[in-house]
């Protein structure tokens, strides 16, 4: 049973101690300066580098300072382990564990750009000997710190990923052989798969070195993610083992949509492993257009499938030189102001986020990443952003606000696929997941443009809801949307199959399972028997990228923008819905069992993430309509995105305004919503917000600001 008291209800703090970053004769002053400001917990990097500094001798004195100093203030620490540094040491003794680029260099101990410290990236744990190692000095961290009163818990990996060219060393390699062995059982059904007919020996099968897409690509990319999260749960385990009686958690990048297939970063995978989980987000690196953060939280929320999550390295402060940054206006988050700040984090809040992060609680002063992110300044001392942080630090946290923590976000009006079988595809054949990642992320800013709720569904629980047809655990929205599905197994179809003719509504984009098991391209399409659920045939197609994106089709009285491929249709069972400009059908509806679908044949994600038009935005509105599922919430004015919270806390509305002007706005919740005979504004101007009629709320809310009510 883990302890209730392991963590505030509402965990809020910053990453604070990377070894040589803050100076020691400062933390006394930063720890009372962090306890006074409202932060409650914080985060530091136990580097077995710095720790283990000659085989069995461990120096933890700077870290027994750091949970001393912790519960003396009233603050939380999460122990982050980083057997990623690996000690000095061990890259000698353990040399044949030293990590093997694809084009066989042997990694080298390097400085981290996180922190001035040594043995970065570690070493290869599929060699028994280095997870030995790996595993005494964890062991020694956890039964040194699990009975003190400042820990928290442990976060056992640190933006969940892996670096695209490694590992192909023995022990590696011989890994591969044995997953495949369980995969296919013998090598003659191993070489009908691959094209491989001369195996002799297991040992004759080598990792792909070439990015490809053919069978052995696909399996050696698959196994690489089977195997990272195989050792993430070889952590996890043995924590728990120690101390059953503090969580554990991890965070990522929110990078399943774009860097899943070449470096592991599932995020519902790492989230499986853990008790919470989080994500390192900042617009500095990756843009500040308001979608962005919105995607990447509502990503890790439906990843964590219930589970508590964290904005577990949020920004509030400037990035330098950095290569993400270059070119960038000063106002899109390159130099974060303080009305960043503050929008940053409400809209984590409004997305579900249950705790907060910062990636420093002030900048590292030195390596390439000096003086980045913090709130504080470099010696330490408050500035106008770290105001803002205390502000917000004091609200997140105060007793009345434990109510809104217990609510959560309303369920999703309609669930976007990820499918993680078609980015592996993607990326084998192009050597890119860029058109897998505008497909999905246009979609979702086509619902968000229309201020429709949408939650990312991993295929796995949709097959989950074909077998048990009442949902149960695994509930999802009743309308699926399907983008970029150009390769989808046959389990996968079957699954797509039973769960619509069992009630539920696809819309899928064009190309269905037109590459299948094995990446190869069946001779009907769309492919693996779907035209039987699409009640369509293909008449045409183009895989032709460069010459479709001003590609148009009209639907539903709009004309919408599609792009990269083009599929034409024949419809069979179904009814034409959609034409291109030159007439050929470009869209089919069909009725199938208790469910109905809809096969559009180009891809209005990347069409509306590429062009932003009216036309697209209109196609996203109305699929809603067609579906005949009734919007939530209503807002009058674009520029703002409504969330709705519900639960044993209560019912809440968001209300976020990300540009830099205020502006006025009415929200309006759907008839089939219980009115409420007034309102308690928890974040904004009271004097500014008003219920209207028992179910709008009419408010002004100030630039890069948020308005947030219980309704």
């Amino acid at each position: 049973m883990l302890s209730s008291a392991a963590l505030p209800a509402f965990p809020y703090g910053a990453v604070y101690f990377r070894k040589t970053n803050p100076p020691c004769a400062d933390w006394d002053r930063d720890y009372q300066t962090a306890a006074d400001d409202g932060h409650n917990a914080f985060r530091h990097w136990f580097l077995w580098s710095a720790v283990e500094v000659t085989p069995g001798e461990f120096d933890w004195s700077d870290y027994d300072r750091q949970l001393d100093l912790a519960a003396e203030n009233g603050i939380r620490t999460i122990v982050a382990e980083m057997m990623t540094s690996a000690p000095e040491w061990a890259f000698r003794s353990l040399a044949h564990a030293r990590y093997v680029r694809r084009d066989g260099t042997p990694v080298r101990s390097g400085m981290s750009p996180s922190c001035a410290v040594g043995g970065f990236p570690g070493l290869c744990l599929d060699n028994a000997d280095a997870r030995e190692r790996a595993g005494a000095f964890l062991t020694a961290l956890v039964t040194r710190y699990r009975n003190h009163p400042g820990l928290g818990g442990y976060d056992i990996w640190n933006e969940c990923g892996y670096a695209e060219d490694v590992c192909y060393c023995p022990a590696t390699a011989a890994a591969f052989r044995s997953w495949l062995r369980e995969r296919y059982g013998d090598l003659r059904t191993l070489g009908q798969a691959w094209g491989r007919y001369s195996y002799a020996e297991w040992d004759d099968i080598e990792p792909p070195r070439t990015v490809e897409p053919y069978a052995d690509v696909l399996d050696w990319l698959e196994f690489r993610q089977d195997n990272a999260y195989r050792l993430m749960r070889w952590r996890a385990d043995l924590i728990r083992a120690l101390d059953p009686d503090h969580p554990v958690t991890a965070h990522g990048v929110a990078g399943s949509l774009t860097h899943a297939a070449p470096r592991g970063t599932d995020d519902w995978r790492a989230a499986a492993e853990v008790e919470s989980y989080g994500l390192t987000w900042g617009s500095s690196r990756h843009g500040d257009e308001p979608w962005k953060q919105m995607h990447a939280m509502d990503l890790v929320r439906s990843a964590s499938r219930g589970k508590p999550f964290w904005h577990a390295e949020a920004y509030a402060g400037p990035l330098w030189m950095q290569p993400q940054v270059v070119g960038k206006p000063r106002d899109e988050g390159r130099i974060a102001s303080v009305e960043d700040v503050r929008y940053w984090n409400l809209a984590s809040f409004a997305c579900g986020a249950s705790g907060l992060f910062y990636l420093r609680w002030r900048p590292l002063l030195d390596g390439p990443l000096f003086g980045a992110f913090g709130a504080y300044g470099m010696d330490g001392s408050r500035t106008p952003r770290s105001d803002m942080v205390s502000r917000l630090a004091r609200w997140a946290t105060a007793p009345e606000q434990e109510g809104l923590w217990r609510s959560r976000p309303v369920p999703a009006e309609v669930g976007i696929v990820y499918c993680p079988e078609t980015q592996i595809f993607t990326y084998a054949q192009q050597r890119s997941t860029d058109f897998y990642a505008r497909a999905v992320q246009g979609a979702y800013q086509g619902f968000l443009a229309n201020n429709i709720q949408a939650s990312f569904v991993h295929v796995d629980d949709v097959v989950s809801a074909a077998a048990d047809a009442e949902g149960g655990e695994t509930r999802i929205p009743s309308v699926l949307y399907l983008p970029y599905p150009v390769m989808l197994n046959r389990a996968t179809t079957e699954c797509l199959a039973a769960w619509v003719e069992a009630g539920g509504t696809l819309v899928t984009e064009g190309c269905p399972g037109y590459f299948a098991d094995l990446g190869r391209v069946g001779t009907s399409q769309p492919g693996n028997g779907l035209d039987k659920l699409f009640g369509a045939r293909e008449t045409y197609v183009e895989f032709t990228p460069d010459l479709l994106d001003d590609l148009t089709f009209s639907i539903d009285g709009s004309t919408a923008h599609g792009g990269i491929f083009l599929q034409a249709y024949e419809p069979t069972t179904g009814t034409p819905v959609g034409w291109y400009a030159d007439g050929r059908v470009a869209a089919v509806d069909h009725q199938i069992g208790a469910g109905r679908t809809r096969l559009v044949g180009t891809f209005p994600g990347a069409g509306f993430g590429r062009h932003h038009d009216q036309g697209t935005r209109s196609y996203f509105a109305r699929l809603l309509e067609w579906a005949g599922v009734r919007q939530l919430v209503r807002v009058s004015e674009s520029r703002v995105i409504a969330r709705v919270h519900d639960g044993e806390g209560g019912r809440y509305l968001w209300l976020l305004n990300p540009g830099h002007e205020p502006v006025r706005v009415t929200a309006t919740l759907a008839a089939h919503v219980p009115g409420s005979s007034g309102l308690s504004v928890r974040w904004g101007d009271p004097a500014r917000v008003g219920l209207v009629d028992g179910r709008s709320v009419d408010a002004t809310i100030g630039a890069r600001d948020a308005v947030l009510c219980e309704v």
